[in-house]
């Protein structure tokens, strides 16, 4: 699987006006890494970054740790 064949989503809490990241399960699944990327750029960069650290950066969005300023 090549990131550029990879299913993309959104989290279903996403309803801000297009400010979404998304990311790539079956990639995840696949890798080992999460691949995370800007949803209004979908041909931009893609972060790669691990399970864990994905799980504390969602863990944080829940908490309200990210609130705009």
């Amino acid at each position: 699987m090549t990131i550029e064949s990879a299913r993309w989503v959104t989290s279903s809490y996403s309803d801000n006006g297009g400010s979404c990241v998304e990311w790539a399960p079956s990639s995840a699944l696949a890798t080992g890494t999460v691949p995370v990327r800007d949803s209004k750029n979908p041909g931009g960069p893609v972060l790669h970054t691990s399970p864990a650290s994905f799980a504390a950066f969602v863990a944080g969005v829940k908490a309200g740790e990210f609130r705009a300023v």
